[in-house]
């Protein structure tokens, strides 16, 4: 048959449907009101988070005033703090016009900066000429810093040297305890932002009944802060002026976010220490080198429980374990292949060669036996007909070689050893072995996927639309612990692909009629869905070969001719199946399959096909079938452990011969564990609510008798209706009843819009979006439209994506969408989360810890805290070209840590290291620079807060155990490298947390039916928190429920510290990380993760939309979903940041100065 030209790839959508448990509610608490158990996101809004600075970030130094230009004022000090008497002078920066002259005496080095004069020490007295200078209220005495004397030589970075020394201190001194700045301005009370005073003033505490630590100030206030990104005033360190590049000058990085210029520090030096009493210790250098923090003790607060978990004892083999490499020839690439060829062999030479032993194999390279082979290496040649490699070829018998060859003993002592808390490391090795030994038997019986195996026999079927069905399973894997070796074994569901005829499964696929035309688009969805699926032929009788679909043909099945002998004589596919197989092709006018190689491609017609039963089901699934698979798999606590209990007893552990082989024992028991129910935090609402302070009950409150702690002002906004079955009158209706809704939350919000409602068709987004804002600026001079309200057909396909990359990234604008369904419904609990939203978006706070105000939380409250999260998404299996993206967020207004500006990075394809966080490198006209995602969110915080950071927390998620060591070998010598950038001697203390959400360990209550100890949907209380028996044997990891369930089996959080400078205590950390759970921005519920992780993920996931549509894929899924999955699927093309000749990978797009100062992403 002739070759056809090769089609391009693809990019092949999702893998396995997530499960319910695993899913991470939009807005999963109704604010108005209690929610109802049965739904996952009662809000429904077509909303997804991604990158920004604070909402309100703020520069409060004392260059800012109403006017003016910065101009450098030379100032001078004597004075002496402890470590010894000096005289310096320096530059300080000022935003006022005139000059001004300033002398003053410190206690330490730190400067102390006045807007008429700067005087380097804490208690300056500045003098001079200018506008007026600052109150005596900042002249405080900073408490001297412990000196720091490193216990160890801290490795050098490599980092560009500059000529002078500068310091990364605040602009003004004052003791550390103090508070200064609350993100105005919104000033915490209500205060009007253009009626707040000019210059900083004492003021009384906004919180009545709440025990203030340090008296409060407000900062200057302007009609238009500053932010980070903004270039009128860029942060200044000591005089340091930044670098801004010239036209048509390189700048790199770019990152999403937050565009800053890259800011030069002269005299940054290597780190070698920290200000602070806190221990530094040198970053490791190797795997080799590095230990995890030992568990520092076990938590005691709160109220102790017993929960069961799914793991089940396993008592450790006394045998000896060897392990033989194998190699088999010819090789093949098939697992299942390679497992025939040794069963073969383990059937023929049991009893003779392998001395009566029965081998557990791995499906490649390794055999693990329990004893020693009477060999050290032998060579068996094995038959076997080969008749399913895919490929269609003739069925033979084929002759391998297989060659056994000692390797290794598998020492089982060391794993007794470390088990015992005797050794530092896992031996991987016996873990492994004993891993392979409990799932030989299960690959035998069902089909293996991962560490999971399924089969329609293990439960019901259920049809999921589009040729696609679910089967049952269960997931299975041995963990050390604290209580020995245990079986986690969970259950689980899948998508697969029915056995059908090829035919009727593409009618189900496009839900049409096969005898109607193709088009384009139906054509590109059958060969994503059918590429790679295996189908056998059922023209031949009895002889079923199976082939691997490759494509599909350009041309129908009636048009396709191919050469039948040397001479060149053709004949079409119609002739040759009438005249061969006396077949009569009915469907001409579809096209052909492609089986077999590129080199010689096969066709065959879809009706002489059926899909080959049992092949998983790997791509992306659309909305639909995800919501038909959380079905299946959503099950409430009690039915879910009498599931893992029933498949334990079907596994018979007792009676499985690789098992007893080598002697290992399961136990049938659920392991009882001694579990915490922690406290829930106390909220602070605004003092004008009756409830002026919230007590939160099994994980929920509403919003009842509440107004917003900061409210948000929204005098300009507009409203853009994309949906035709919405009229301009009930958009209208809608509009009036959200701005009431805002209003009586505790917004200031304008009843009417500025310009009238604009109606567009959604295949014209771009268009209607640029002439909607034209609109405003005609018709509203001299403002800025601060709110789009966009109403969206429920099924909006690409819609929702493409409306936040044009508002976001090129017109500047704040929207918030709504789909059709809830502008009928109208419904007070719907507007109310809308309101939530909406308040954070334009700069407003919902909601703070009463703790925080009252700096009460350990390890936070004392000093200056910053508080990152971090994670990395990747494409879905079959997008090969699509690259990862990494998202970094980091608070920006200590001490509430409420507030988290955020970065975004497009990286290489399947690249776990977040490779943003640092970056040096030599620029031609500027020199050496420095940047990166952690030094640009350091900035900020000092811009929003007038302090730097002190101490970091790094919540980090998306990695799994495997990737532990490279992932904090690399990402904490970005942090040390960001750190020494910007000062000298700057490195403060860090934590390290990885945050893992899938995982299979679940928690169920000792008595279901107790209600002391379940929530409404049977599942365990949040606050639930295990530190024993199930966790690490040594190191310090807990697992924290912080969520109260809404339907199917709560998944708690599992925290693995993975470094901590700061030493936290168990109870710290577990309460800190739960406390922040509460307070996610979006909902009234507390979140199952904890909320820096969990922006760091839906950053990642709204980057996505910022990538350039690729003309020739045929798929991408976009819609309301934020929480990293599609709502609906589209067809304009899968989206790519690849550039031209796909080596490098293309900058996400700026998003605007303006829209980057909010928290849009909410």
């Amino acid at each position: 048959m002739p070759r056809k030209r090769k089609t391009p790839k693809e990019g092949e959508g999702s893998s396995e449907a997530p499960s319910t448990e695993g899913r991470i509610p939009e807005t999963s608490q109704p604010a108005g009101t209690q929610p109802p158990v049965s739904r996952q996101q009662p809000s429904g809004l077509p909303e997804s988070s991604t990158v920004g600075p604070p909402s309100q970030g703020y520069t409060p130094s004392a260059t800012q005033t109403e006017a003016g230009t910065s101009r450098d004022v030379k100032g001078e000090s004597r004075g002496g703090d402890r470590r010894g008497p000096g005289q310096g002078s320096g530059s300080f920066e000022r935003g006022d016009t005139g000059r001004g002259m300033g002398r003053g005496r410190g206690l330490d080095t730190r400067e102390s900066a006045g807007v008429g004069g700067a005087g380097r020490g804490a208690q300056g007295r500045g003098r001079g000429r200018g506008p007026t200078p600052p109150p005596a209220a900042l002249q405080g005495t900073a408490p001297a810093r412990q000196p720091y004397v490193p216990t160890s030589p801290v490795p050098v970075p490599d980092l560009p040297q500059a000529a002078a020394t500068q310091s990364f201190a605040p602009p003004y001194s004052r003791p550390v305890g103090e508070q200064v700045g609350q993100y105005p301005p919104v000033v915490y009370g209500g205060i009007n932002p253009m009626q707040s005073a000019p210059y900083c003033m004492p003021v009384q505490p906004q919180y009545p009944g709440v025990q203030q630590g340090q008296p409060q100030f407000t900062v200057p206030q302007q009609a238009q802060p500053h932010y980070l990104g903004v270039p009128q005033l860029q942060p200044q360190f000591s005089g340091v002026q930044s670098q801004y590049p010239s036209a048509g000058q390189h700048v790199h990085p770019q990152y999403h976010g937050t565009q800053l210029p890259q800011t030069q520090y002269p005299g940054a030096q290597p780190y070698v220490g920290a200000p602070q009493a806190a221990y530094v210790s040198a970053p490791p250098i190797s795997s080799k080198s590095m230990r995890f923090p030992l568990r520092p003790g076990k938590g005691h607060t709160g109220t102790k429980c017993i929960v069961k978990a799914n793991h089940f004892f396993a008592e450790l083999p006394d045998k000896d374990l060897h392990q033989y490499d194998v190699t088999i020839s010819p090789e093949v690439t098939s697992r299942g292949v390679n497992r025939a060829v040794m069963e073969q062999l383990v059937k023929l030479y049991r009893d003779t060669y392998l001395g009566r032993r029965l081998p557990a194999y791995d499906g490649r390279k390794s055999l693990y036996t329990a004893g020693p082979l009477p060999f050290q290496s032998k060579e068996f040649s094995i038959n076997l007909m080969d008749e399913d490699d895919g490929s269609g070829n003739v069925r033979r018998e084929r002759v391998f070689k297989v060659v056994i060859k000692f390797a290794a003993r598998a020492d089982l002592h060391h794993l007794g050893e470390f088990l015992h808390g005797r050794q530092a490391d896992a031996p991987q090795e016996a873990l492994q072995v004993l891993d392979i030994v409990l799932r030989e038997l299960p690959t035998h019986r069902f089909c293996p996927v991962g560490r999971s195996f399924y089969s329609p026999d293990l439960g019901r079927r259920q049809h999921l639309g589009e040729g696609l069905e679910s089967w049952r399973g269960f997931y299975q894997s041995i963990r050390p612990t604290q209580m020995g070796l245990s079986l986690n074994i969970d259950m689980s569901s899948t998508a697969f692909i029915e056995a059908l005829p090829v035919i009727e499964f593409v009618s189900q696929l496009l839900n049409k009629d096969m005898s109607r035309h193709l088009s384009d688009a139906d054509r590109i969805k059958i060969k994503k869905a059918l590429r790679g699926v295996k189908v056998e032929v059922t023209h031949r009788g009895n002889m079923r070969r199976k082939y691997r679909i490759s494509g599909l043909t350009s041309q129908p099945t009636q048009e396709l001719t191919f050469p039948v002998d040397d001479k060149g004589t053709m004949k079409s596919v119609v002739e040759y199946f009438q005249e061969t197989y006396g077949y009569s092709i009915r469907y001409t006018g579809l096209p052909c399959l492609q089986v077999g190689n590129q080199q010689r491609p096969n066709y065959l017609p879809m009706e002489v096909c059926k899909i080959v039963a049992g092949q998983r089901y790997s791509k992306r699934l659309n909305e639909r079938q995800i919501t038909a698979l959380l079905k299946v798999t959503c099950q409430r606590p009690s039915d879910r452990e009498r599931d893992i209990m029933e498949t334990v007893r079907q596994n018979s552990y007792a009676e499985d011969p690789y098992a007893r082989e080598f002697g290992i024992k399961i136990s049938d028991k659920l392991a009882a564990v001694e579990a915490r129910i922690l406290p829930a935090p106390q909220l602070k609402y605004h003092d004008t609510g009756k409830l002026k302070v919230c007590q939160p009950e099994i994980g929920q409150w509403n919003m009842r008798d509440k107004k917003m702690v900061n409210g948000g002002v929204v005098n300009n906004w507009a409203c853009i209706n994309f949906s035709r079955g919405v009229q301009d009158s009930s958009a209208f209706r809608f509009c009036q009843e959200l701005a009431s809704m805002c209003r009586v939350s505790g917004m200031s919000f304008r009843q009417e819009p500025a310009i009238n409602i604009h109606s567009a068709r959604p295949d014209q987004v771009e268009r209607a979006l640029k002439l909607l804002f034209k609109d405003f600026q005609q018709n509203v001079r001299g403002r800025d439209l601060e709110l789009l309200v966009v109403i969206l057909p429920d099924n909006n396909g690409t819609l929702y994506g493409d409306l936040k990359r044009i508002c976001e990234t090129d017109l500047g604008l704040v929207s918030q969408c709504c789909l059709t369904k809830h502008v009928y419904k109208m419904s007070k609990q719907y507007l109310a989360n809308v309101a939530l939203k909406i308040n954070v978006k334009v700069g407003g706070r919902n909601t703070v810890l009463v703790d925080a105000l009252s700096r009460r939380i350990p390890l936070v409250s004392d000093i200056p805290t910053i508080i990152f999260g971090a994670d990395v998404t990747h494409p879905h299996p079959g997008e090969d070209s699509s690259p990862s993206i990494a998202a970094v967020v980091a608070s920006q207004d200590w001490p509430e840590v409420t507030k988290y500006a955020g970065l975004v990075c497009a990286q290489e394809h399947r690249q776990e290291l977040i490779q943003d966080l640092f970056k040096s490198w030599v620029d031609p006209v500027r020199g050496p620079q420095t940047g990166g995602m952690i030094k640009e969110l350091l900035i900020s915080f000092r811009l929003a807060t007038g302090e730097k950071p002190l101490r970091i927390i790094f919540y980090r998620d998306g990695v799994s155990e495997g990737q532990f060591y490279q992932v904090l070998l690399h990402e904490l010598e970005a942090i040390r490298k960001a750190c020494a950038s910007l000062e000298p001697n700057y490195q403060p203390p860090v934590t390290f947390v990885v945050v893992q959400k899938r995982h299979h360990t679940r928690l169920f209550a000792n008595n279901h039916s107790d209600k002391r100890t379940t929530d409404n949907s049977g599942n365990i209380l949040p606050g639930t928190v295990v530190d024993s028996r199930i966790c690490h044997p040594t190191e310090f990891d807990f697992y924290l429920c912080s969520h109260a369930g809404i339907q199917g089996t709560s998944r708690p959080a599992h925290y693995h510290v993975l470094w901590d400078e700061n030493n936290f205590s168990a109870d710290g950390l577990q309460l800190l990380t739960n406390n922040l759970c509460y307070t996610y921005a979006r909902c009234t519920r507390s979140v199952s993760i904890v909320p820096p992780a969990y922006y760091a993920h839906l950053a990642a996931f709204r980057a996505r939309f910022y990538m350039e549509p690729e003309s020739d894929s045929g798929s991408l899924t976009s819609g309301a979903g934020p929480a990293g999955r599609s709502a609906a699927t589209g067809s304009s093309g899968s989206r790519s940041t690849r550039m031209p000749g796909g080596s490098t990978v293309r900058p996400l797009p700026a998003v605007k100065e303006n829209v980057k100062r909010v928290m849009f992403y909410c």
